[in-house]
């Protein structure tokens, strides 16, 4: 897989596992936050005896998690696979079939299936699975299965079957990989899909057709591909106990590679599971033991560093030699970059010889390019029917909602949805930890105390909470908490104060050296002016003897990491590894501020108003979910669907945004600013049915 254009302001990669290189203070803090989250999920892999014998006992558990994050539990109907053979290329010593076969109905998987000419009886079949080398003239693409063509020529030429498929991005029908990584199509990790889950049952699928073929040994198969193809045959030998060999080249590193060194920026979403159980890399690979495995990768890798395939195949290893198995896994390590070079593809040949054929001849015929790719082309006219351009649509079925019909029927599906998101969705919060409040400044004026305390959200996220108040003490006092939101996300329509560059250029022209560092951005500074409502706030605090408070989560105003869009893009995808999201994060952020106002002795029995615009909206609604001290929320533009965001992993597997309001307002009272009521015809309808009309406004 190429590496991606990227200029990463945060974050630089070295051609061989750089670590962090922060160029802020906010990113300093990223850097160790990232780094001590990569290290918790890599310590409770495989790292201890105890550890892998509580893996083995709870094998099949761990392979139904997998399949899960993969989007595949359960798996789809093994439908009729359809298949066409369209045409045949012959050369003297092979056949190739050029076919097709629809994995699900509409979805086509396009193939050249490589066969000796002169076959005695059933012979071992390899499932080559392809890398990222696109194969497209004047606008054709003849798939990527062209550019891996000398692979299947070796083994057909040395009485192996092979079939070599197209992905779903680079086949000859196009689709998507990089949903996340550069379409802002962020709804797959709230709908829990991920292209390599369509890769691994178009895999899964491919095995089925092999098995129908009379000259296929179906007890011989085995699996290998490099690059974007290696990371789809570790999908397949996990889940596939089918593959009895698997030699998976260039496809696998360790979380710390990608998140911590940075060469997730050198990958598409093909390559990731959606992370729902919080895995390192290792724990697929260990799914393969105890069949014959090879690791293989050359050392100038810069996408698969050396140093984290060499920690994955240590943990493999321990695996292996539990099972008795040493013999088992190879670890091969060849001089090179990222290229299908001749010192990998010779030792993988041996290694299928020696597991599929149990022989070991010398091996003396290179792997060679015979045809043209128009000759291997499968299709003369693409099917019209095809859904492959938006597979992503449909590929991971989103939970169904009903209304209920009583108070009980509610509670038992609130029941259901709350521990579901606890587990799918925020399964990457951590345990709650002391605030660790402290003072930061305070002034006085108008008749108004300001004041800011530091918080601790959790390890290495540390925020800064804010709070205006009548200065004549008054315990108790209603307090409103603002979630400021970052320049670029505000909202013309929501209230000025939730900008955080508003807020911060106003509290610093009213209380000077006690919000100097509030101000806003040199850049911004010029362009942005106290708002003149200040006033009119003030006389509100101090006449309905109220508070107000605001926070901004992690990575708006003085947490900041990167204003670089693109830079943006790649710290989200590191939160996605992690089992996170930046948005789940905020949400904890959220709820912490709010358990941050309860633990001051002037607001330790106060109502708590949230209010917070656009995405910070819907974080703040599930924050009030989980957090009973909320009394109330102000919500400007809340998206109607995840599908516009916020990006929780799997959280359309469990709900939508309308069920979360349904939750929130079963309890507390809710007004939605600038919200048409058609958007959430589901929470009316349950307000109204169930008695919570009154919980439930739309205001202007």
């Amino acid at each position: 897989m190429p590496f991606a254009n990227v200029v990463l302001v945060l974050l630089l990669c070295r051609a061989s596992a750089a670590q962090f290189r922060p160029v802020s203070p906010a990113g300093e803090t990223l850097a160790r936050y990232f780094e001590s989250e990569t290290l918790r999920i890599e310590s409770q892999c495989l790292a201890t005896p105890n550890a892998i014998d509580n893996w083995k006992a709870n094998r099949d558990g761990y392979r139904r998690q997998l399949q899960e994050m993969l989007g595949l539990f359960p798996f789809p109907p093994r439908q009729d696979l359809r298949p066409v053979i369209t045409g045949k290329v012959e050369h003297e010593n092979f056949v190739v079939e050029k076919l097709h076969f629809q994995s699900l109905p509409g979805l086509y998987v396009t193939a050249n299936l490589y066969r000796p000419k002169q076959q005695q009886g059933p012979a071992p079949a390899i499932l080559y699975l392809s890398g990222h080398g696109p194969v497209i003239s004047n606008g054709i693409s003849y798939g990527n299965k062209v550019t891996y063509q000398h692979h299947g020529a070796w083994f057909a030429r040395n009485g192996y079957v092979c079939m070599i498929i197209d992905t779903v991005q680079l086949g000859e029908i196009q689709g998507l990989h990089h949903g996340t990584y550069k379409e802002n199509m962020w709804w797959w990790n709230a709908r829990g899909y991920t292209p390599a889950g369509v890769e691994a049952w178009n895999s899964i699928r491919s095995l089925d057709y092999l098995s129908t073929r009379p000259e296929v040994d179906t007890n011989r198969f085995g699996v290998t591909g490099r690059s974007g193809g290696g990371a789809y045959s570790w999908w397949v030998a996990a889940l596939d106990d089918r593959i009895k060999v698997a030699a998976p080249v260039a496809g696998i590193t360790d979380l710390r590679n990608h998140v911590v060194d940075g060469t997730v920026e050198g990958h598409c979403d093909c390559m990731f599971m959606v992370n729902t159980y919080r895995w390192d890399y290792a724990q697929v690979a260990a799914l393969v033991a105890p069949r014959p495995l090879m690791i293989a990768n050359s050392d100038r890798d810069t996408i698969f560093p050396l140093d984290g395939i060499v920690r994955v195949h240590r943990k493999v290893r321990s695996v292996y030699e539990s099972y008795n198995a040493a013999t088992n896994l190879a670890l091969l390590i060849t001089e090179g970059p990222h290229k299908d070079t001749q010192d990998l593809q010779l030792p993988v040949f041996r290694w299928f010889n020696r597991h599929l054929k149990h022989e070991e001849p010398l091996i003396e015929m290179a792997a060679i390019k015979f045809f043209k790719p128009e000759q291997l082309k499968v299709f003369d006219r693409l099917p019209a029917d095809a859904i492959n351009g938006r597979i992503h649509e449909t590929f991971v079925p989103m939970a169904n909602y009903t209304i209920p019909g009583s108070q009980t029927s509610w509670d038992d599906q609130r029941k259901e949805w709350v521990p579901g998101l606890r587990v799918k969705s925020f399964a990457g919060w951590p345990a709650t930890s002391p605030l660790d409040l402290r003072t930061r400044s305070s002034a006085e004026h108008a008749g108004l105390r300001f004041w800011s305390m530091d918080f601790t959200s959790q390890s290495n996220v540390p925020l800064r909470l804010y709070i205006l108040a009548a200065i004549e003490p008054k315990t108790d006092r209603p307090v409103v908490l603002h979630i400021l939101d970052a320049p670029n996300q505000a909202s013309s329509q929501a209230a000025p104060e939730l900008r955080w560059d508003r807020w911060s250029a106003m509290m610093h022209a009213e209380f000077g050296d006690a919000a100097r560092e509030e101000r806003p951005a040199i850049e911004s500074a010029n362009s942005v002016t106290a708002e003149p409502n200040f006033k009119a706030m003030a006389q509100q605090i101090i006449k309905n003897h109220q508070s107000m408070a605001y926070v901004a989560p992690r990575g708006i105003g003085l947490t900041e990491w990167t204003s670089n869009e693109t830079a943006q893009i790649q710290i989200r995808r590191r939160f996605m590894l992690l089992g996170q999201t930046l948005d789940s994060m905020r949400v904890w952020d959220i709820r912490r501020a709010v358990q941050a106002v309860r633990a001051l002795p002037e607001f330790r029995k106060s109502a708590i108003t949230i209010r917070a615009q656009r995405i910070l909206a819907a974080d703040a609604l599930y924050a009030s979910i989980f957090e009973n001290a909320v009394t109330g929320l102000e919500l400007w533009n809340l998206p109607a669907s995840h599908r516009d965001g916020p990006d929780f992993l799997n959280v359309r597997r469990v709900l939508d945004l309308s069920q979360a309001l349904s939750m929130a307002a079963s309890r507390i009272k809710v007004v939605l600013h600038g919200a048409n009521p058609e958007d959430w015809t589901y929470a009316s309808s349950v307000a109204n049915t169930l008695g919570w009309k009154e919980r439930l406004a739309f205001a202007e």
